[in-house]
């Protein structure tokens, strides 16, 4: 897939002139990763965000007790970045790890800023932004107020690549269970 395929489905054409395309395409630069690379390392400044062409990542931290924790999941298309510490500079709480290898297009603030006088691209960064909010709130409460049962049905409907794709450990941590509980719920649901 090419440079401008990708992006192009992230901005789309009719949503900006031609010159404000190239501008925002020009800013991105692609890289590969490894499974298994730190793309976003807690306790340092997030100095790039980056639009996931291809691959998988997790954004984790320990707890209290030291065990590794799932804080989220990313996917094709998503945005894989620490809001906190990119926009306000502030140290990473967590490490965003990739969990197979794949390519990211990525960006650095300074070249962002260049592209916010955009309107578009501030809309899309926007709709981003919200939809990232949402699904951060909707997780918390799920975790809370829903059945285990519940949450893994909810994720395997909403983002059954993942189910997939990435180790039951981490799922399950995601999940707020453990790996045992996980694995009779995967029972429970295919008898």
């Amino acid at each position: 897939m090419n440079h401008a395929h990708f992006l192009t489905r992230i901005f789309k054409p009719e949503n900006f002139n031609p010159e404000e395309l190239e501008l925002i395409l020009m800013q991105f630069e692609a890289i590969t990763f490894k499974k298994n690379d730190c793309l976003i390392e807690k306790g340092k400044v997030a100095h790039y965000y980056y639009f996931l062409e291809t691959g998988f990542v997790r954004s984790f931290t320990m707890d209290t007790e030291g065990n590794d924790i799932t804080t989220k999941f990313f996917t094709e298309e998503d945005i894989v970045i620490d809001w906190n510490s990119y926009f306000l500079k502030k140290p990473c709480k967590e490490s965003f790890q990739a969990l197979t290898a794949g390519k990211c297009w990525k960006i650095t603030f300074s070249n962002f800023m260049k592209l916010f006088k955009i309107e578009a691209f501030r809309e899309v960064g926007r709709t981003r932004l919200v939809n990232n909010y949402f699904e951060l709130k909707n997780h918390s409460i799920s975790v809370i107020a829903d059945q285990a049962k519940d949450r893994y049905l909810s994720l395997l409907s909403e983002k059954p690549s993942i189910i997939q794709n990435v180790p039951l450990k981490h799922i399950a941590t995601y999940l707020g269970i453990t790996d045992t509980s996980l694995s009779r719920i995967r029972k429970e649901i295919t008898l």
